[in-house]
């Protein structure tokens, strides 16, 4: 992005959950933007936007590699923001966005994974996981009896369960890396205080009641446990080819600056080309051509 935030993205990346924790990243840090206030980051962003608008066209060009984007946090984390700000300058017919609620009856006949491989993104596309595979690992823990609603034989649902789920997804994510789909993952990591103040927000406020469900009162006093999911999950599935991003989620607009950056750095590092024209289609252009000057 502009050099104001240059990489900023790096400081948050996990390439490697070995002996990660939560703790080590502040929910409310906004360490190493270099912008001073919401208006010098907007103008980083919209800088940021456009960056990634022309690399996704090169991307969608070429033709080769397919990026997936996935996002986890806890409610009012700001995803949906996130996502509709980061990704607002993306021609949408290079991006497909899958949310991911709540299994379905068709989807619990399946392995957990098949609804996701069902969303991945084809080539010189970028898809982006509202929710995704790892809720598996996160309110399916949370929640035992969850589990038992995908009647999975017995005999395979034991105290290994965790740990097999986490190397699934290790190999997956692995599988796609090879077949040029890059995955990067983000954690928007929010506070409980902020949650809070989110939540009161949109109960305080009438034009976004309808953002508000019981449910996330429900969720919200299983905070601690969600936290060492999420922990657990970031410390045994972070690898350097599918890293995690750990970002602080209190400030919107911090949140977003970090996202666009691993975007862009991401896209960069693909080496990203428009097609060359051989030599006969170069005469085929020519020709094309002439014949529109003589009509």
């Amino acid at each position: 992005m502009t050099d104001l935030q240059h990489r900023l993205s790096h400081h948050f990346r996990v390439g490697s959950g070995e002996g990660f924790q939560l703790n080590q990243i502040d929910p409310g840090s906004t360490d190493h933007a270099r912008v001073s206030d919401k208006q010098a980051a907007q103008v980083a962003l919209a800088d940021g936007v456009e960056r990634m608008a022309a690399l996704q066209d090169k991307l969608y060009a070429q033709d080769r590699w397919a990026l997936l984007l996935v996002f986890q946090a806890m409610d009012a984390a700001g995803k949906d923001g996130t996502i509709k700000h980061v990704m607002s300058g993306v021609n949408p017919q290079g991006c497909q966005v899958s949310s991911f609620k709540a299994p379905s009856a068709i989807d619990l006949d399946h392995d957990y994974l098949w609804r996701a491989n069902q969303c991945l993104p084809e080539r010189g596309r970028i898809g982006i996981f509202n929710r995704s595979y790892y809720e598996e690992t996160l309110v399916v823990r949370v929640h035992p009896e969850l589990l038992a609603r995908q009647t999975i034989p017995d005999q395979l649902v034991d105290h290994n369960i965790w740990q097999h789920r986490f190397r699934d997804i290790r190999h997956y994510e692995d599988y796609l890396g090879r077949n040029g789909v890059v995955v990067r993952k983000f954690f928007l990591h929010v506070s409980k205080q902020e949650q809070k103040r989110r939540f009161l927000e949109r109960l305080d406020n009438p034009e976004k009641n309808w953002k508000f469900s019981a449910a996330d009162i429900r969720e919200r006093a299983h905070w601690d446990a969600y936290m060492e999911a999420y922990e657990q999950m970031i410390r045994h599935t972070a690898t350097d080819a599918a890293p995690w991003y750990v970002v602080p989620a209190d400030h919107k607009w911090f949140t977003r600056l970090v996202v666009a950056d691993a975007v862009i750095d991401t896209l960069e590092s693909l080496n990203l080309a428009y097609p060359t024209v051989g030599d006969a289609a170069r005469r085929e252009l020519a020709e094309a051509h002439r014949q529109l000057l003589e009509e």
